[in-house]
């Protein structure tokens, strides 16, 4: 509810100001899904947008909680491997300059997600791509595995809301935490 209200009153200015300045919404869709390496489900964002801020065009995923969690780590994802997601997690892990043994403790949600972000930047061709979490926790819940996944590039140029690395091929990636106007917990008019 919360997501749906605050995109329905335009682009939110928090996740405008977390994608840099001048952020201009060329599209948003809901419930977009995105297809990753090794089939099974897709990923689907909460809201897929395609936006201009900082001089660059962006794909931008978007993952909405309020108190949820991101789900399993990877490693409990992964628990009962399988061709499919041995396919995805090396494709996902390869796009991002990773190794699955390096993300086994992370949120597997916030991997796919991002995937997603890049695998759209391409098919759009987006010179960048980005994957924000839209919270609308008043306590800034499960913000620590943002961090903890954010922590993963360590060559990543540092910013208020996140982090900003480039993939082995050279793309911007942009990974941000937008807090959600609270208004929005409550049913709007």
């Amino acid at each position: 509810m919360a997501t749906a209200q605050s995109w329905e009153a335009g682009f939110p200015p928090e996740v405008a100001a977390a994608l840099g300045a001048d952020a201009e919404l060329q599209l948003a869709i809901v419930e977009h899904k995105v297809p990753l390496p090794g089939g099974g489900f897709p990923s689907q964002c909460d809201v897929f947008a395609l936006v201009h801020a900082d001089g660059r065009d962006m794909a931008v995923a978007v993952e909405a909680k309020v108190e949820e969690p991101f789900g399993q780590t990877v490693s409990d994802w992964h628990a009962k491997p399988t061709a499919g997601k041995a396919l995805r997690l090396a494709g996902i892990c390869d796009w991002l300059g990773l190794t699955p043994e390096d993300v086994g403790d992370l949120r597997y949600q916030l991997l796919h997600r991002t995937a997603a972000a890049i695998a759209e930047a391409r098919r759009f061709r987006r010179p960048v791509a980005a994957m924000v979490v839209q919270s609308f926790s008043p306590k800034a819940t499960w913000h620590n595995d943002f961090v903890a996944f954010c922590d993963m590039f360590s060559a990543a140029e540092r910013f208020e809301a996140g982090i900003e690395t480039r993939l082995p091929d050279g793309m911007p990636l942009r990974l941000a935490w937008a807090k959600g106007d609270q208004k929005y917990l409550t049913e709007q008019a």
